[in-house]
C-alpha cells in the first residue's frame, strides 16, 4: 500500500501545473518569507506528511519555512514524564536541513490542559519548585538538541482562556501562578536559545463575536503585562485561522471585521511587537456546497484578510497551516454538514493550484516594503 501510495503521489506531482513564481519568491520582494506547517507519518505512508513525492515536491517549491503541525508538542515529544522522544520532529528538522529550509518550532508549551499528554494533565504538583524544574527542563532540552537550526518559537501557545481573558486555569499555572510560568518559560528560551525570535503565539480572530472580542482584550493585557514585567517576547503569532461561518456576502463580513482588527494590530505593534501570521487557512463552514462558489468566496476572504495584514511593515513571516486540501485538519476538526472536503488551503486534494493560491500570490505581490528582522 506505501508503494501504491507513493506512486499515486508522484503522478499527481506531474499531472499537477505548478503555480509561478512561488510564493516564497513573491513574499521576499516584500522582504518577508513564506512557508508551511507539515506532519510526519510515523509510517513514512501517505498520512499526511512530507514523505508523499508530490507533497514534498509543493513544499521544496512554495516555501523556505516549515513550521510542525504537532510532532514538537508534548503530546509527541513527552508521551512519558521520563524520557523525550523526537524521532518524529528529527525526521522533519532532517528534511528541513537537506532542502535548505528554515525551521520554526511550535511549540514548547500549549496551554489548554485537554491538549496535555495524560500524564501531565493528571500530575499533582506538590511545589512550585516542582513545577518549575519540569519546564525549565523541557524548554532546555528541546533547546540544546535544536540549537541554531530553530530560528522562532511559538513559546507559550493559546495562554488566554477566550471566554474570560484570563490566563488559563490548569494544573501548571496554579502551581506557578500565571504570570511567573509565563515569565519562566520566555526568560528560559532566551537563556537557551538567544539566537531565536520568541513569539506568543495565539488564534484571535478578526470575526467579530462577543467572545472573539473578550479573547482580544485578554491578549492585550498579556502583551502590555509582558512589556511592563521585560519579558522577552518578541512578536504575536497571529494564527490567522479565519472563519467564513455565515452565509453572507465576503464583503459584508470584512467590513464588520476591519476596522476593530486594526485597532487591535495598532495596539500590538504600539507596544514594539512584531507580528507573524503562523497557520493560515480559510474555514469554509457555512460556504455553500457548489466548489466554484466556494472557492471564490475562500480566496475572496482570504485575500481581503491578507491585504490588511501585509498593510503592516511589522509582519514578517507568513506560514500556511498545510498546503493542500488532501491533508487540512479542518476537515475532521470541524466538518462541514454536506460532508465535503474542506476547500481552505492553496492547493486541492490533486494538488492542483486554487483561487486561493492565486489570491495569496495577489496579495503578496501588492504588499508594502518590509525588512525581515
Amino acid at each position: 500500500m506505501a508503494a501504491v501510495a507513493a506512486l499515486a503521489g508522484a503522478a499527481a506531482a506531474r499531472a499537477a501545473p505548478a503555480a509561478s513564481p512561488p510564493l516564497d519568491r513573491l513574499a521576499r520582494a516584500s522582504g518577508r518569507r513564506f512557508g508551511s506547517a507539515v506532519a510526519w507519518s510515523p509510517l513514512g505512508t501517505d498520512a499526511g506528511s512530507f514523505t508523499n513525492p508530490a507533497y514534498a515536491a509543493l513544499l521544496e517549491r512554495e516555501c523556505s519555512l516549515l513550521v510542525p503541525e504537532n510532532q514538537l508538542k508534548w503530546q509527541w515529544v513527552r508521551r512519558d514524564p521520563g524520557a523525550f522522544d523526537f524521532r518524529a520532529f528529527d525526521a522533519i528538522a532532517d528534511y528541513a536541513a537537506r532542502h535548505r529550509l528554515k525551521l520554526r518550532g511550535h511549540t514548547l508549551f500549549w496551554t489548554p490542559t485537554k491538549w496535555y499528554p495524560k500524564w501531565l494533565a493528571e500530575t499533582r504538583f506538590r511545589s512550585a519548585a516542582e513545577a518549575e524544574q519540569l519546564l525549565t527542563e523541557h524548554v532546555r532540552t528541546v533547546c540544546r538538541r535544536y540549537g541554531t537550526r530553530i530560528y522562532s518559537y511559538d513559546v507559550v501557545n493559546e495562554a488566554v482562556q477566550p471566554e474570560t481573558g484570563e490566563i488559563r486555569d490548569t494544573n501548571v499555572t496554579r502551581a506557578l501562578g500565571g504570570e511567573h510560568f509565563l515569565d519562566l518559560m520566555y526568560h528560559t528560551a532566551r537563556e537557551q536559545a538567544p539566537h531565536a525570535q520568541l513569539v506568543y503565539n495565539d488564534y484571535m480572530s478578526w470575526e467579530r463575536t462577543s467572545e472573539d472580542e473578550t479573547h482580544i482584550k485578554g491578549v492585550l493585557r498579556l502583551l502590555e503585562g509582558f512589556r511592563k514585567r521585560g519579558t522577552p517576547v518578541d512578536a504575536l503569532g497571529v494564527q490567522s485561522h479565519i472563519r467564513l461561518l455565515k452565509r453572507v456576502p465576503v464583503g459584508d463580513i470584512v467590513r464588520e471585521s476591519e476596522r476593530p482588527w486594526r485597532r487591535f494590530l495598532d495596539e500590538v505593534v504600539g507596544m514594539g511587537y512584531k507580528l507573524l501570521i503562523t497557520e493560515f487557512d480559510v474555514n469554509d463552514h457555512a460556504a455553500p456546497t457548489d466548489t466554484r462558489i466556494r472557492d471564490r468566496m475562500v480566496a475572496d476572504y482570504g485575500r481581503a484578510y491578507l491585504d490588511l495584514m501585509l498593510s503592516y511593515p511589522q509582519l514578517g513571516d507568513i506560514l500556511a497551516w498545510g498546503m493542500t486540501d488532501r491533508y487540512s485538519w479542518l476537515t475532521d476538526f470541524d466538518p462541514r454538514a454536506d460532508k465535503t472536503l474542506k476547500r481552505g488551503t492553496p492547493y486541492d486534494a490533486r494538488f492542483r493550484p486554487k483561487p486561493l493560491r492565486a489570491a495569496m500570490a495577489a496579495a503578496l505581490r501588492s504588499a508594502s516594503a518590509h525588512h525581515v528582522g
